[in-house]
């Protein structure tokens, strides 16, 4: 009998946790550059589609960088066609105006620009100072907005940086302050070495609606390099965030920081907030299937606990 026919996990609500969690589904986009080898762009587009299936309502499609920094993404223009009619929200990466002209020429309804904490990250993935970066963003962010799109400011090293160690709660501040003042709609507080702690989610929660930024538009996304992405999105949940970022199966890392792990998989947050009374929205049986099917397109199993734990009930999904 699968633990879903068991009434587990058990919901047993927590007081002042968000009534409903808005996934926003990464592991297309963010899961997938990261793979060695190139994934046919059916199977990303059927991935995509299981995606939704299972109950995603927010799932990031594709990237429009140049094909000879993200390879793995160099179909975008052949891929957002054969999802966008999907019922659901498809953002996708626009690093500079060129790939914002790609994304609006295909339709594209909510994009995402990719700026950092650290001037030694800023240098690593833009080739550009922090204030360089920024000031890039900046005709991207107001065109798009222009155009109607809603944007979201990804801002990664936020708790910790591989070349410069701590990142000082004011200097990730003063990035998100900018961002949002830009005209982003919404904010992503990456921990791109997986190095925050509970306490520290919280700090930088609080000093970010200090200095006007309002928790409604926040989102988090935790890596699990030393086993800590469930916890900091419980301090963030008790904070008051309701958006947070996973990879379906765990996929993904970041190629330009060498110590970044796996994303938090889905499957092991919604697992969590199914037992604490928290929507989603997501079948986790048809997640776990769409998982188990992904990993054995690329040949690996998935390093998500859930998926492990439940893949072998859920096998009558994959076909």
């Amino acid at each position: 009998m699968s633990t879903s026919e068991l009434g587990l996990p058990m919901a047993v609500p927590a007081e002042d946790l968000p009534a409903r969690v808005r996934i926003y589904e990464v592991g297309a986009r963010d899961g997938l550059q990261n793979e060695k080898a190139t994934v046919p762009t059916e199977v990303k587009a059927e991935f995509i589609r299981r995606l939704a299936g299972a109950g995603l309502t927010t799932i990031e499609a594709t990237s429009f960088v140049h094909p000879r920094w993200v390879p793995q993404l160099a179909d975008a223009e052949q891929l957002f066609p054969q999802v966008s009619g999907l019922p659901v929200a498809l953002p996708v990466l626009v690093p500079n105006e060129r790939g914002l002209d790609r994304a609006l020429a295909l339709g594209a309804r909510h994009v995402a620009v990719f700026a950092s904490a650290t001037e030694s990250f800023a240098k690593a993935n833009l080739n550009r100072t922090l204030d360089e970066a920024l000031a890039m963003f900046e005709p991207v962010v107001r065109r798009a907005k222009d155009a109607q799109l809603t944007v979201r400011a990804y801002v990664s090293m936020c708790f910790g940086d591989p070349w410069e160690g701590p990142v000082p709660v004011h200097q990730v501040v003063r990035v998100c302050k900018a961002l949002m003042d830009m005209g982003a709609d919404e904010l992503s507080l990456g921990d791109t070495i997986g190095v925050a702690t509970p306490g520290h989610v919280q700090s930088l929660l609080a000093e970010l609606n200090a200095a006007g930024v309002p928790t409604s538009a926040i989102g988090v996304h935790f890596h699990d390099t030393y086993g800590q992405a469930l916890s900091n999105t419980l301090a963030a949940l008790q904070h008051g965030v309701s958006t947070v970022d996973a990879s379906a199966g765990g996929l993904g890392g970041c190629p330009y920081a060498k110590s970044a792990t796996g994303n938090l998989a889905t499957e092991d947050l919604v697992w969590m907030l199914q037992g604490l009374g928290v929507d989603t929205g997501v079948d986790l049986g048809r997640l776990t299937a769409t998982s188990v099917w992904m990993a054995g397109q690329l040949g690996r199993p998935s390093p998500s606990r859930t998926v492990k734990a439940l893949g072998n009930t859920t096998q009558s999904h994959q076909e």
